[in-house]
């Protein structure tokens, strides 16, 4: 947009915008609009006259184009708007709700908002907002495994019961490892935060080795005990649990929350526990790992310190995860754990009449 009229203002005109401008009573933006056409009849540049207006010079020119073609009545006179669009009729509403959760269109496993907005005739946004507003979300899919392992219940119950109502004189910990934790390098620096723009981080990375942290987490206070080592084969588990035993004052019996994997029932560890009268281990059920609260820790560790560190080689990334949990034990809170027993199975048991009512339509 330019200037492309020339102000040529009669007296009568000029005494017309004058009066509205004098007028106290005066809507501002008619004021606002007088003001513009007189400065503009006096010569003075786009820029002068959008100063002294207080407005952008794209509106100097709308308004010296409209008083060009309709005079002092159309400055004091708004243009009339195309009446907007009709809302959509509960058909189309319904229509949006129900593409997603039928079958999809061709070889996709799933109903993207583009082509439900091609489906149904209407615009992505217009989609968008109809979801969010009922809450549906075809792009997300979560996860599930349920546990057929025939001592689930009791399994639960044990584990939840010793971290909600520890024995007295006793330890509770839960113990697992995290294996095959890379130390990766970047192959170039990465960007740091900054507003409007978040880090970066190359895509490609150098492999400078593995390591495998040992942990235990203590229930009663949230301490963690960690050891880093090169395999996790029952040898390594027998070290760690020696390096524990050394830890844990004498006297106290020590129950340990653990998973099912091999190297927690090798005939060596087994051994290792019949020398260790005060040792008690409880097993989660299996594909039931969520029980094991030092899972919580793993997590936290992979999202604040290993996920994005950049580690020259294995001694880097084993020295960060020491002084991680180092950090980490200065500010320890205990493991509190809240849904009871009977609360899970409940839960599990409305999962499987879900799952049943889904399964018979």
């Amino acid at each position: 947009m330019a200037q492309t009229v020339c102000i040529l203002l009669s007296s009568e005109d000029r005494s017309r915008l004058a009066a509205v401008i004098g007028d106290r009573n005066s809507p501002q933006k008619h004021a606002q609009r007088a003001k513009i056409v007189l400065h503009s009849a006096e010569r003075r540049s786009v820029f002068d006259v959008a100063r002294s207006s207080g407005v952008s010079r794209p509106a100097v020119w709308r308004w010296q184009r409209r008083y060009a073609e309709k005079g002092v009545d159309g400055l004091l006179r708004d243009q009339t708007r195309k009446p907007g669009k009709p809302p959509l009729s509960a058909k189309s509403v319904a229509k949006v709700l129900a593409l997603p959760c039928s079958e999809p269109p061709g070889n996709a496993t799933h109903w993207t908002g583009r082509a439900v907005a091609k489906a149904a005739g209407v615009s992505l946004r217009t989609v968008q907002r109809i979801w969010g507003a009922h809450r549906l979300q075809p792009h997300r899919l979560r996860t599930f495994k349920k546990s057929n392992d025939p001592a689930f219940a009791e399994k639960v119950e044990d584990v939840v019961g010793l971290s909600m109502s520890p024995p007295c004189h006793a330890v509770v910990l839960s113990i697992d490892e995290k294996s095959q934790i890379q130390a990766l390098d970047r192959t170039q620096p990465g960007l740091p935060l900054k507003p409007g723009k978040c880090a970066t981080m190359t895509h490609d990375y150098k492999r400078n080795g593995t390591t495998t942290l040992f942990a235990a987490l203590n229930v009663l206070d949230g301490t963690v005990l960690g050891r880093c080592m090169k395999r996790h084969r029952h040898q390594e588990f027998i070290k760690f649990l020696n390096a524990v035993e050394r830890k844990v004052p004498a006297g106290k019996i020590i129950h340990v929350i653990l998973d099912n994997y091999g190297t927690h029932k090798h005939p060596k560890v087994d051994a290792w526990l019949a020398d260790h009268p005060r040792w008690v281990f409880h097993f989660t059920p299996t594909s039931a790992s969520w029980l094991n609260a030092v899972e919580n820790f793993f997590s936290a560790i992979t999202r604040r310190r290993i996920r994005r560190g950049v580690f020259k080689s294995v001694a880097d990334l084993e020295d960060a995860i020491k002084r991680y949990i180092a950090d980490h034990n200065r500010n320890a809170k205990p493991f509190v754990w809240t849904k009871t027993a009977d609360e899970i199975f409940d839960k599990l048991n409305r999962l499987n009449l879900h799952l049943l009512n889904e399964s018979v339509h």
